[in-house]
């Protein structure tokens, strides 16, 4: 008997085997596309209805975020006004698996008038819409994932797939970069973490619990506790970064029994700990305190080019930079 597990375990496995042939299936027409789009000095123009439809818009999104001014027109709605849209020699792509979706087949004579180049996405070669088009994006035959073979699932992915690899390659073919990401978001965390750096964002030195690597461990608790954030900055005398004793630390050497009134901070700091420097982008700080098996949840700062301490980069410092 199949259970709804078994039933979702294969849809997905359908559909990254679905997505692994879709690589191979690019080819001349699929840089063509690329080509096009990348010569016009406008925008594209994603067209479709339905389930197809709701893919479009998502793929006009993404192209916009990334360099390829892009709109969703519905092909319903495109006879009805909304045609104004269009530009002549916009490329319009068109989405549908069938290629024989009744509004975008009449919507053909009506787009050469604009002399708009047509890319198609499709799953079938000999549909009206790929004898008709000027390049023809082939997602393959497939059958769809769910357990009736009839609801859009791989046929969407496999679309959405084919307009993120679009993006992509016109991401390289522009040579857009981080800083344009950057410029098209500044509102959002992508955004904030691109174009602001740690030292913008950390907590400066005299809001951080410092003490010298002789002081007490009973003194180390105290100065955490009168700054509370996550740790303390071991500091020798001319200001450089002797080592960080995080809450964690506190936490394991107590669990070992280490007496507070003879233990020192040196005796328990982690020495030469990972830091970052005031120019790194937030990002880049994210990345070092969040992409290995045991998270980092605070990071020392220091100078770009020496060991002396600036203060202190919570992840939290992170989340609300730049949120007014």
């Amino acid at each position: 008997m199949t259970t709804p597990l078994h039933s979702a375990r294969a849809l997905l496995q359908a559909e990254a085997a679905a997505l692994g042939e879709l690589a191979t299936r690019l080819d001349g027409s699929f840089t063509h596309a690329v080509d096009l789009i990348a010569a016009h000095p406008g925008k594209v123009v994603l067209c479709g209805v339905g389930k197809s439809g709701l893919i479009g818009q998502k793929i006009a999104a993404t192209l916009c975020s990334t360099g390829t001014p892009a709109i969703f027109l519905h092909a319903a709605d495109a006879v009805h006004g909304d045609l104004g849209i269009l530009q002549p020699g916009d490329p319009v792509i068109l989405l549908s698996r069938s290629g024989s979706t009744a509004e975008l087949v009449r919507l053909i004579p009506v787009l050469r008038g604009f002399k708009s180049p047509l890319i198609a996405i499709v799953g079938n070669l000999q549909s009206p819409l790929a004898t008709q088009a000027d390049v023809v994006l082939d997602i393959g035959a497939r059958p769809e994932a769910d357990p009736l073979g009839l609801v859009p699932t791989t046929s969407a992915l496999l679309t959405l797939a084919l307009g993120d690899a679009l993006a992509a390659a016109l991401m390289t073919q522009r040579g857009f970069q981080a800083a344009d990401f950057a410029r098209f978001h500044p509102a959002g965390q992508l955004g904030r973490n691109l174009l602001l750096t740690v030292g913008e964002a950390l907590q400066p030195l005299e809001r951080c619990a410092q003490v010298a690597p002789t002081a007490s461990l009973r003194a180390t608790v105290i100065a955490m506790t009168q700054f509370p954030l996550g740790a303390a900055c071991i500091l020798q005398p001319d200001g450089t970064l002797a080592g960080l004793i995080t809450d964690g630390d506190l936490r394991r050497a107590l669990s070992r029994g280490v007496d507070l009134n003879t233990a020192t901070a040196a005796d328990i700091m982690t020495k030469n700990p990972i830091r970052a420097h005031a120019a790194m982008p937030l990002g880049e700080a994210a990345r070092i305190m969040e992409d290995r098996p045991s998270q980092i949840s605070v990071l020392p700062v220091t100078a770009p080019d020496s060991a002396r301490c600036l203060g202190l980069l919570r992840i939290h410092d992170i989340y609300q930079a730049g949120i007014v």
